[in-house]
């Protein structure tokens, strides 16, 4: 028997050839795309149990920050249809990552069909589990309180929290990738007096320069190519409740200026149209990177960071506080025994000791990510050292010695340009910076 709707979206036309080939075999409909553009507007008619969906589109670009992009619009807009990613680099990081935002599963080409098949046609089920009325509705994450953990400078920022969650003040939140600005910017949306609306999410250095207006200001019937009805952006969204965009420090300039008008004006203009639309909302920001540095190099308008940086909390790295590496790593452990039906209860010495000395320089989410990648692979009820498949304390300590966000930074830069052969254009691209400020970073740091 033939499975229900499948839309597959890859810019290889090959591929997608050859995937529709094997599909009408399995599935009722199949629809196929070569670009994602068109990807919302197809999903409103053709009505897909299924997108399984390319991770990169751009030339040169194997971030797969297109794929989670596309990813969150079609979670954001059709919950109920369920997306299994295609790339053609396994990576383990990656992938959780994509879960997080709601894939169901992962395939790397060049793909095995059963198995392709067997992953589209479980998450077609999946979805109509999802769309059944008898379902009950699932909490929203943004109720969950946060884990503060047990060392002082977690307790300092929590006491800021606490007074300034209940104001509308602008909040810029900075610390190293991993560190849990999301989840704190939830905690203050869940304790604000805006708790009742809505917390809307977006990643600044995830969105295409042709689709940032739209995406956050939203657009009219006609003002370009599949904009085929009235869209309200983010911030209209998020009126009443609070608006939190991530990686602020990868803005270009231009968007920038933008965005502080809006600020300024508290109203929109949707594309296509000349009519102002008040927006209320709280902004919360975050980036990894000194943002006030980026300023004095001309990467950052002054008058925006003053805008958004009413309260300023930096999180610290993991590293610094050490104390919270034990209760951090028995709450996800515990998390991911549920959720993958494994009975396995806790550390043994060793492997505890082994937790409390790594550097994690990919802070909490390293952390998270390792305890469930231990949680899967184990068959035992304790965890042991080896299980953990973390690199050897002297491996680590030698590639940890910088450790500054200047540092991480000049090692990013380094890496980007080495994995795009030097060419410049695609390292900006990489990294979500223009090229002037690539340029900038490269003489500072003598690359």
């Amino acid at each position: 028997m033939k499975e229900g709707k499948l839309l597959i979206v890859d810019d290889n036309r090959g591929i997608l050839s050859a995937v529709k080939l094997l599909a009408d075999k399995h599935f009722a409909e199949v629809v196929t795309l070569a670009s994602p553009n068109s990807l919302v507007s197809t999903l409103r008619t053709f009505k897909a149990d299924v997108v399984l969906l390319d991770m990169n589109f751009s030339a040169g670009i194997n971030s797969g920050n297109e794929g989670i992009y596309w990813l969150r619009q079609i979670a954001d807009k059709y919950p109920e249809t369920k997306v299994v990613l295609f790339t053609a680099y396994a990576d383990i990081d990656l992938a959780v990552k994509a879960m997080k935002h709601g894939a169901v599963d992962f395939i790397v080409k060049p793909w095995d069909n059963d198995k392709l098949i067997a992953s589209l046609r479980n998450a077609c089920r999946l979805s109509r589990r999802h769309s059944d009325p008898k379902r009950g509705d699932e909490s929203r994450p943004d109720d969950k309180p946060m884990f503060w953990g047990e060392s002082e400078a977690m307790s300092r920022i929590r006491e800021t929290v606490e007074k300034v969650a209940v104001t509308d003040a602008n909040i810029l939140i900075t610390g190293e990738n991993g560190t849990g600005k999301e989840m704190l910017a939830r905690e203050i949306h869940r304790l604000s007096t805006r708790r009742g609306g809505t917390m809307v999410s977006l990643d600044m250095g995830a969105i295409p320069d042709t689709l940032f207006e739209s995406e956050l200001f939203g657009h009219v019937k006609g003002a370009f190519t599949d904009a085929r009805t009235d869209r309200a952006g983010k911030f209209e969204t998020a009126s009443g409740g609070t608006l939190f965009l991530d990686e602020i420090g990868n803005l270009p300039l231009h968007m920038q200026a933008k965005l502080l008008t809006v600020l300024q004006n508290r109203s929109i203009v949707r594309l296509g149209s000349n009519t102002p639309v008040p927006v209320d909302i709280r902004l919360i920001t975050a980036t990894n990177r000194d943002l006030f540095d980026l300023t004095a190099q001309g990467g950052f308008r002054q008058d925006l960071l003053y805008r958004i940086n009413t309260i300023h909390i930096v999180l610290p790295p993991l590293r610094s506080r050490k104390e919270d590496i034990a209760p951090l790593a028995a709450m996800f452990l515990a998390r991911y025994a549920e959720k993958y039906g494994k009975r396995v209860a806790g550390f043994t010495s060793a492997a505890s000791e082994r937790l409390a000395a790594h550097a994690w320089e990919g802070n909490i989410r390293e952390l998270q990510h390792t305890v469930e990648k231990a949680v899967i692979m184990s068959d035992a009820e304790i965890i042991d050292a080896a299980q953990l498949l973390l690199r050897p304390a002297t491996a680590v300590a030698a590639d940890n010695e910088m450790s500054t966000l200047e540092q991480m930074e000049r090692r990013m830069i380094r890496d980007a340009i080495a994995a795009c052969n030097g060419n410049m254009t695609a390292v900006a691209q990489q990294l979500g910076i223009t090229r002037q400020t690539l340029y900038n970073k490269i003489k500072r740091y003598g690359l």
